[in-house]
């Protein structure tokens, strides 16, 4: 009796499951990914910070000077200055606009298509960890890590070019493509929904590089879609001009052509100003054009663009995401129903 109750008790520890693998299991699992997230934020921010402060400052001072020369003159100025400010300006927006291509790149083969082709992730499953809260872990804690990086330098890029912005000649305008979105919650958005895309990729294919391709290929569509329906998110400013004034507008690009008599928006023939020529003048006249009309986003709409850009790609995201937990639990179903007829 007394050693039934001895056995009993020695055996009750073994008897207890083991914790579920969770936030560290995860982060142990992918530290060399951890470590090279971190690393890459922290020299991008601090090559940011670098143009944000001196750079920035010794470039306008460039551009100071050079505005005091004369035009018919010798003019000393620190050129060296303007040519640095670009070219750090131009390298830390290529890599900032690259990161979602890099998170979706990583989802796709390290995080999921890599774990469920080698197996980790079956085995991660018979360790007291569902796939429900496996795919739930796996998306939750990359998604902080990627909005808290990606959103730290959106800011440092966004101060960076304010402070530039009317006092380089040479700094990109708000409405530049790259610009555009590496001044905003959009990148922050594209990446987000690259790793969500990497976690429907990975389930899907089960495999490496496939799951590469298929999340790169998708990203880059998706931005490129971005580009395209993010000016018809907005009601756009239309103005309209004389014929020998030629279009005036100043920003996003949303339609243009002629305005006619009675008000009528037709296409442009391409032919410019009335004023560069008598045959344009002759060719509007038979058109019966009165002036230019060109819809467009001043710069005001910079938020509102935003804004509605970076709710539409969150959306994706998400739908993404459940997507991949559907597909999670249609592929997992038949694992127990199987086991247990393998049992009888």
């Amino acid at each position: 009796m007394t050693t039934l109750t001895l056995g009993s008790d020695l055996t009750a520890p073994a008897a207890k499951s083991a914790p579920a693998p969770g936030t560290r299991w995860l982060l142990r699992l992918h530290r060399p990914a951890l470590y090279g997230w971190i690393g890459l934020v922290v020299v991008l921010g601090l090559a940011l910070i670098w143009l944000w402060g001196p750079l920035t400052d010794s470039a306008i001072e460039g551009w100071r000077q050079y505005g005091t020369c004369d035009d018919d003159g010798p003019c000393s100025y620190d050129q060296n200055a303007i040519v640095r400010y670009k070219s750090v300006y131009m390298y830390t927006t290529g890599a900032l606009t690259a990161l979602p291509f890099v998170v979706a790149a990583w989802a796709g083969a390290s995080l999921f298509g890599r774990e469920l082709e080698h197996g980790t992730a079956q085995l991660a499953w018979t360790q007291g960890l569902s796939p429900v809260r496996w795919l739930a872990t796996k998306l939750a804690v990359p998604a902080v890590l990627v909005a808290a990086g990606t959103g730290l330098l959106v800011t440092l890029h966004r101060l960076t070019w304010s402070k530039g912005d009317g006092r380089i000649d040479t700094a990109k305008n708000w409405h530049d493509s790259m610009t555009l979105h590496t001044n905003g919650p959009t990148t922050v958005a594209l990446a987000l929904t690259g790793l969500a895309g990497g976690a429907l990729a990975g389930l899907l294919l089960r495999r490496t590089l496939p799951a590469l391709m298929l999340t790169l290929g998708f990203v880059a569509a998706l931005r490129v879609l971005s580009d395209l329906v993010m000016p018809h998110l907005w009601p756009a400013v239309t103005q309209v001009s004389s014929l020998g004034d030629g279009y005036r507008s100043d920003g996003i690009q949303v339609d243009s052509g002629l305005v006619t008599s009675t008000g009528a928006h037709i296409a442009d023939p391409g032919c410019g100003p009335a004023s560069i020529s008598d045959t344009c003048a002759a060719l509007y006249d038979k058109l019966d054009a009165t002036g230019f009309y060109s819809s467009y986003h001043p710069e005001s709409h910079y938020w509102p663009l935003q804004l509605t850009t970076t709710a539409l790609l969150l959306a994706v995201a998400a739908t993404l995401a459940v997507a991949a937990f559907v597909l999670l639990r249609r592929t997992t179903a038949t694992t127990p129903r199987a086991a247990r007829e393998a049992a009888v």
